[in-house]
């Protein structure tokens, strides 16, 4: 029987008094690769912001592996969208990664086996021979697969990931698709995204969010799932065969 990390129930979110997420309800099994796709504006990076309680919902229910999403919110890895970084800034790409140990210090100096964690976490996402380079020298590429690792370095259960390869070439991101596949299957992942093409090509299962959550549990997008979300007709998507290109919508909030 597959176990539940994570299990919303008639999620409702408000920003600045107007609504952005709807009756969401969604149920996430261990190890599952739930992409969720959506427009611009559709509320996909609030949902993130709510499961890791930096946004309050109006009301709903939040279960992270069976308990209150304040009793297991350390149990949930985030990898923000591309990050610029002041290139004269002077911060390496192992101090970074080493940033995700501070939770765990309070006050505390680092340890042997933090820095045994946080090289672990390079090695994990192939970048250990760059530990001592500056971020502002490295590709944004790169800089991704820094931020990767230090979510990794927290040690989370289920990794949090949104529109993490906005920024780069379609070379660094089909590498990097493959790099997640490979971390799913020691961890849950859910990534956010509106490149559809993309995404329905490397998740297992799909959702579709706009402000109302459509969910099938299912890797394939019904025509009617993608109506209901995108509010106009758009060409069935099959793995690996480029998508239409959606018309910018108006009368959304959120992101």
């Amino acid at each position: 029987m597959d176990k539940t990390v994570i299990k919303i129930e008639n999620l409702f979110v408000e920003l600045d008094g107007v609504s952005v997420l709807e009756n969401v309800n969604l149920t996430v099994n261990e190890y599952d690769f739930l992409g969720i796709i959506g427009p611009n504006g559709g509320g996909k990076t609030t949902l993130l912001r709510v499961l890791l309680d930096l946004v309050k919902p109006v009301r709903g229910k939040i279960r992270i592996m069976g308990e209150s999403l304040e009793k297991n919110r350390h149990l949930l890895g985030y990898v923000p969208q591309y990050a610029v970084f002041d290139r004269n800034f002077p911060i390496s790409v192992e101090e970074v990664v080493m940033s995700a140990r501070l939770a765990r210090k309070q006050g505390r100096r680092f340890s042997h086996e933090d820095y045994k964690i946080a090289a672990a976490a390079l090695e994990r996402v192939e970048i250990l021979p760059l530990r001592s380079r500056q971020m502002g020298e490295l590709s944004g590429g790169e800089r991704q697969r820094v931020l990767v690792a230090r979510a990794l370095a927290a040690q989370p259960r289920i990794l949090l990931l949104d529109e993490p390869t906005a920024s780069v070439d379609s070379r660094f991101a089909a590498g990097f698709y493959e790099l997640l596949q490979e971390l799913n299957r020691e961890m849950t992942l859910i990534l956010v995204s509106h490149d559809i093409s993309a995404v329905s090509t490397y998740v297992k299962t799909l959702a579709c969010l706009n402000r109302t959550l459509f969910y099938e549990n299912s890797r394939e997008l019904s025509q009617e799932m993608i109506e209901k979300t995108y509010h106009c007709p758009v060409d069935l998507i099959a793995h690996g065969i480029p998508h239409r290109v959606l018309p910018p919508h108006d009368g959304v909030v959120g992101s």
